[in-house]
């Protein structure tokens, strides 16, 4: 009898143990050194800016884009971190900015059309690049939870591997893909804020999109472009 007992109580101070194995490992995996390592899909409306000239725009000016962000803590609350990633977007401007060729040569030709004195159906430009974000990242994260308030600030640089500009009207189509004077290297400030997956997101370009060597009627100009629009993060 007195054995029986024994063993029902070592069994039963066993289980307890496993039971407390089990809990203060559940623990350690909620404690564990996290991270908010991110997929981030975002949609933007493309804004022109920075001309003092009369470009505008015409039509949907639209963004796209996609990548991976690596998450980088910098406090032991880990609330506060750096993120670098690698991402890939589309952009498209439609405006009344005539881009094309002097007759006879490769000179590129830029033009403000007068929506009153030609008739064209599209005029667009269209960019796609590599990027790289960089962030200054807070939000109120905790280990039992992927739901949070975020704030994320930095900047965003890019290389435009593909550029396309296109004109059409009736009975002509001008198209251009090489254009010295367009500056493949972007750079622009950004900043996110929202909670959970939903997010908005401002993206201002920090160098106009064509250098000095551009001229609109042997001037100068600054062309930039101003984005707002929603960025999606998935764990």
């Amino acid at each position: 009898m007195k054995l029986a007992s024994f063993l029902f109580l070592l069994i039963l101070l066993s289980g307890q143990v496993s039971l407390a194995q089990v809990e203060l490992e559940e623990k350690a995996v909620v404690d564990s050194l996290y991270r908010e390592d991110q997929f981030y899909l975002g949609f933007t409306y493309n804004i022109l800016a920075g001309s003092e000239n009369d470009i505008s725009q015409s039509g949907f000016s639209g963004g796209f884009k996609v990548g991976f962000v690596r998450d980088w803590p910098l406090n032991e609350r880990r609330n506060i971190a750096l993120g670098t990633g690698l991402g890939w977007a589309i952009d498209t401007y439609g405006q009344n900015l005539f881009i094309g060729e002097a007759p006879g040569s490769e000179e590129t030709v830029f033009q403000i059309m007068d929506d009153e004195l030609i008739n064209y159906d599209t005029n667009r430009f269209t960019l796609q690049s590599i990027e790289a974000p960089i962030q200054f990242r807070w939000r109120t994260s905790t280990p039992e939870s992927h739901k949070f308030w975020r704030i994320y600030t930095g900047l965003r640089l890019g290389y435009v591997y593909y550029f396309h500009s296109t004109f059409e009207q009736p009975g002509n189509s001008v198209s251009q893909t090489k254009v010295p004077e367009f500056d493949r290297f972007r750079m622009g400030a950004t900043f996110t804020f929202g909670y959970n997956t939903f997010n908005f997101h401002f993206y201002y370009s920090l160098n106009s999109f064509f250098n000095e060597e551009a001229r609109i009627d042997g001037e100068q100009f600054d062309l930039r472009t101003f984005q707002v629009g929603l960025m999606f993060y998935i764990l």
